[in-house]
């Protein structure tokens, strides 16, 4: 062979070869499907492309062949991977421990992926005594994210006279866990607690403070009389401390609303100094008698969550994306809802990394239909509303992973003769 044919065979070889590196150039592309993403402000139809495991290229248009995987979303939408930031994911098998290492909690990845979740914020399972444990058991071994609000009572939420006991009630013991472990605990958490006694909450906020100035979730369990919620909200908590349940009716706690149907002044009051807001629907705390009124005059959630357990999932509660329908069928956008379920509690638990699909960030993806129809919604009590849409996870990406697809949308069509 002639050197020179040989030198333009090789050179043939190496365009060939760099054009179908760069037919391949993503590992995965999504189009045609409608993007939400509020930290970006885009809602239009957008192509998403990934490449190990980040967001490599967000455009209107980009071609088939430079990915090896391509998924069309055509008439759905794709946005960021759901965030809720109240669970109970510290599963185990004690007995009579409620919901910290006990039958109550869930183990999260049978409960998140197939609704778009790909974060969890556990929401005070575990105390500075028993964190480790709920680390190396449930977090560590998990595929779905998850991050957690650390109790302020040392054994967690045990129940009972556990979470009655103020001598374990440790916010410097708290902090020095929480710090320790600054990867996954994004916050503090008070619950249960049942008397008419401010020492609780005070040690949770104190908690927080020493441990860098993370958020404290607050969840008061009722006194008689009950606690000044005025006093909660304008003065002991800290802007960006959460006030967990806000559409809650419970015995020994003010609710939001007041008996002629009007959001109190205190609550608006407490949103413009920066107190946040969220729904933790549980088994026991969203109403439609509070929530329905708040919502015809404006006072929509900072957060929307589930407070996911066995006592809420096979009740009104449901899913994640049950309660977001929820919101949806309740006068809410699409964008709103997808707002407070993802960016918007990233930015408020401090990580911002998540919660958006910039280039460069997390794959986390959830495509997710909206069903039209004849659906009804329950609260707590057993009110239902009706309403004509629902949402619906078709597929779920993590960290660019296919770890949900209801339809098989990500898979190749079996052919009979192959």
């Amino acid at each position: 062979m002639k050197k020179s044919t040989f030198k333009n065979l090789l050179i043939i070889v190496f365009l060939t070869g760099c054009q179908w590196l760069g037919a391949q150039e993503y590992d995965l592309l999504i189009k045609n499907g409608h993007l939400i993403d509020a930290r970006n402000k885009l809602d239009q139809v957008m192509d998403v492309a990934v490449l190990d495991g980040k967001v490599a290229e967000v455009s209107a248009t980009i071609p088939d062949d430079k990915a090896k995987k391509v998924i069309d979303a055509k008439g759905l939408y794709v946005v960021p991977g759901l965030i809720d930031n109240h669970v109970h994911v510290f599963h185990g098998t004690n007995q009579d421990q409620y919901i910290s290492n006990s039958f109550t909690s869930l183990p999260p990845d049978g409960f998140t992926f197939r609704y778009g979740v790909t974060t969890v914020v556990d929401a005070g399972s575990a105390g500075w005594r028993n964190f480790k444990t709920f680390r190396e058991q449930t977090i560590d071994n998990s595929k779905t994210r998850v991050l957690a609000y650390l109790n302020i009572v040392g054994w967690g939420m045990k129940g009972g006279a556990i979470e009655q006991n103020l001598a374990d009630m440790d916010p410097k013991l708290t902090a020095i866990v929480a710090r320790q472990n600054k990867d996954v605990i994004v916050g503090t958490k008070l619950a249960h607690y049942s008397g008419h006694d401010w020492t609780p909450l005070e040690r949770t906020v104190e908690a927080g403070e020493l441990a860098g100035g993370i958020p404290a979730m607050i969840d008061l369990g009722g006194s008689d009389p009950e606690l000044s919620m005025k006093t909660l909200l304008l003065e002991k908590l800290r802007p960006g401390d959460i006030y967990a349940h806000c559409y809650a009716h419970v015995g020994g706690r003010t609710p939001m609303v007041d008996e002629h149907g009007n959001v109190r002044p205190c609550v608006h009051q407490a949103r413009e100094r920066g107190i946040l807001f969220e729904v933790g629907h549980g088994g026991g705390s969203f109403l439609y008698e509070q929530a329905l009124p708040a919502m015809d005059q404006g006072f929509i959630p900072d957060m929307i969550s589930t407070d996911l357990h066995t006592g809420s999932m096979n009740a009104g509660m449901k899913d994640m994306l049950n309660v977001m329908s929820k919101f949806l069928n309740m006068g809410m956008t699409l964008q709103d809802v997808i707002e407070r379920s993802s960016w918007l509690p990233a930015k408020y638990i401090n990580r911002e990394e998540l919660g958006h699909l910039s280039v460069g960030a997390h794959a986390d993806i959830a495509i997710l239909g909206v069903k039209e129809g004849e659906f009804g919604f329950t609260d707590v009590r057993g009110w239902t509303i009706h309403g004509n849409k629902k949402l619906e996870c078709e597929l779920t990406l993590m960290e660019g992973k296919v770890v949900w697809d209801l339809n098989g949308i990500s898979m190749t069509e079996w052919e009979a003769n192959k």
